[in-house]
């Protein structure tokens, strides 16, 4: 567990008496819990800085981003700051309203979206919402997730340092200081947003203190493709194209062709891939972190915030929020209780109290809707359980166990590119022509799957191509959170609830949400995706020899489930899962070698 810190490292604001007096780093004890809303939203200043990443755009011109900052007017110095650098401010909007900046006839911001303004500005923080490259009211281009967006927030952190130079303006000389600035900064923000946050945390950047990233990718690869596999839900250049402003649009031909080209549809694992995988650059990160994933989430896949947990150093401090929605906010799905905790994590790590939120559960996991359980850490699973598939005496169906198979056991079925996961899942005690599977006797008491399993195959292909696909599933009667219907388990009701102050056109007030459930039989609980032919790496696609055996390894989504006791653990292996992955190209029949083929996972329990 982290050790607590009880020394200040920034000035700090205490309540007494008529107003707030800033007091030097040096004093001490910090009598201060928490801060309270004591300074005037309504009067904060509300400011633009077009800051200099050091990098220049295609057409020549130097690339300067937008942050539009609001803060106390009454504070001058050793200001905190909550960052969110996002691309979607002028296009999509942020939060479940999708709200979007606005800004006075001057130019001057009038509505920051989400919460953050509202609430943590009368307590003494500001927050700074920074355009990426080439949207908004950025000029240069999106290069999803690459050096210019990394840089795009990079860059703030060090002006809000003394490290980089801000503009008054988009294009002319005037300068502007961020002397206000304590230089203490938390990324907080959701999908692209947190992945910039990860993105710039594996810099090392002095000054970024904590990160909050929520549905962030760690690894645009594992966004896009699957060990080797193409997900079917779009390519970066058609990405930037949702984003991008006009000059992008207009100059930036010359990146979107990097993006096509680094972007194969063999599925390789190319220099472009390399340089927007963050995992790879973890050890550099010294700033804490808050994790927060939806374990259901089919947009930006959970293995993005496992193999990034994992490759964080054992120095840094963290915490991780799982919830059993999709690609949801906890403001959304935990709002009070969310609130709260992250006033907490930021006065710690950014204003330098010490309230003990560093000595709290690491992990917090909601195992049924609305039913959280706390851990000292995560994931609670210390060991690995390696279970095998054997024949029963219906074709392509067995026990999933401890027992191996006699050497040389082998199952078939053919690729039936029409269908996927939510078909093969069906029937399990039957004969399928399009999938194997295999289920675990009833639990006699519950199991957890805490963490990333791991599947080997061993398999022959009658064409030169394949797709590999497994899935774990529950079997067993449960009310779950419906994550596959629109608002990916949360229902968005009429009546609002505030977290903040209000202004004239930036209201503190947002739409209540309630969980979303459904009653199932039996339910995937996770699931990974290959491409056969990158059995040898994902560098490079290899041709398959009909009849020759291949052997690949690839990860399960992470995830974090309890199965009661009664209900059964279930492996379920298909081709081409046609709710996620494009086909191989043809519809080859596999023979998988049972004998040579095992699952591991990271089990709390006993099967």
């Amino acid at each position: 567990m982290a050790i607590r810190r009880s020394a200040l490292t920034l000035a700090v604001a205490i309540v007494a008496g008529f107003g707030a007096l800033v007091v030097p780093a040096s004093a001490a004890p910090n009598p201060l819990q928490r801060t309270e809303p004591t300074y005037s939203y309504a009067n904060a200043i509300r400011e633009t800085v077009w800051v200099d990443t050091g990098l220049s755009a295609p057409n020549g011109a130097r690339v300067r981003v937008a942050a539009d900052i609001i803060r106390p007017s009454e504070v001058t110095s050793g200001v905190p700051v909550i960052m969110d650098a996002s691309p979607y401010y002028a296009t999509l909007g942020r939060g479940n309203e999708s709200q979007k900046k606005t800004y006075d006839s001057a130019g001057k911001p009038i509505q920051f979206p989400l919460h953050y303004d509202n609430y943590f500005v009368p307590r003494g923080y500001s927050v700074v919402l920074v355009d990426l490259s080439g949207t908004a009211r950025s000029n240069g281009c999106v290069d999803i997730g690459g050096r210019s967006e990394i840089a795009s927030a990079k860059s703030v952190i060090d002006w809000l340092n003394g490290r980089a130079t801000g503009y008054t303006t988009a294009t002319g000389t005037a300068t502007k200081t961020a002397g206000w600035s304590s230089g203490a900064v938390g990324m907080i923000g959701k999908s692209w947003d947190g992945t910039i946050a990860n993105g710039v945390a594996a810099t090392g950047v002095d000054g970024l203190k904590t990160i909050v990233p929520i549905g962030a990718i760690s690894s645009w690869y594992d966004y896009y493709r699957a060990s080797g596999a193409t997900f079917t839900s779009g390519s970066p250049t058609g990405l930037t194209q949702v984003v991008e402003n006009a000059q992008g649009a207009a100059n930036c031909a010359s990146v979107k062709s990097t993006l096509t080209n680094g972007s194969p549809s063999t599925g390789d694992y190319t220099a472009m891939y390399r340089e927007r995988d963050y995992v790879q650059s973890a050890s550099r990160v010294k700033a804490s972190v808050f994790a927060v994933h939806g374990l259901n989430d089919l947009n930006v896949k959970t293995i993005n915030f496992g193999q990034w947990w994992n490759a964080l150093p054992p120095t840094v401090e963290r915490k991780i929020w799982l919830s059993q929605t999709g690609h949801v906010d906890p403001f959304d799905y935990r709002r009070q209780v969310w609130v709260d905790t992250l006033h907490k994590w930021f006065d710690h790590y950014l204003v330098g109290i010490d309230n003990g939120v560093e000595d709290e559960p690491g992990s917090t996991v909601e195992q049924s809707p609305d039913v959280w359980e706390d851990d000292s850490s995560w994931p609670p699973a210390k060991s690995t359980t390696t279970l095998r598939l054997t024949p029963s005496g219906t074709a392509g169906v067995g026990t999933l166990g401890a027992t191996a198979p006699p050497s040389g056991t082998t199952a078939a079925f053919t690729d039936n590119p029409k269908i996927g996961e939510y078909d093969w899942i069906n029937n399990p005690t039957a004969t399928s022509a399009s999938r194997l599977a295999y289920r675990t006797g009833a639990l006699s008491s519950p199991i957890r799957i805490s963490g990333t399993s791991q599947i080997t195959v061993t398999a022959t292909s009658s064409s030169s191509a394949a797709r590999v696909s497994a899935v774990l599933v529950d079997y067993g009667p449960a009310t779950i959170r419906n994550y596959r219907a629109t608002g990916e388990g949360i229902r968005t009701l009429s009546t609002r609830s505030c977290w903040g102050e209000s202004a004239t056109g930036d209201s503190a007030c947002y739409l209540d949400t309630a969980a979303n459930t459904t009653s199932v039989t039996q339910n995937v609980i996770a699931r990974g995706w290959s491409d056969l032919g990158h059995y040898a790496g994902l560098e490079t696609r290899r041709n398959l020899s009909p009849g020759t055996q291949y052997t690949i390894t690839f990860n399960l989504a992470t995830t974090d489930q309890t199965i009661p006791a009664g209900h059964r653990l279930g492996l379920v292996i298909g081709s081409t899962d046609s709710s996620y992955i494009a086909a191989a190209g043809s519809s080859p029949r596999l023979v998988v070698d049972l004998s040579k083929t095992s699952l591991r996972v990271p089990l709390v329990g006993s099967i």
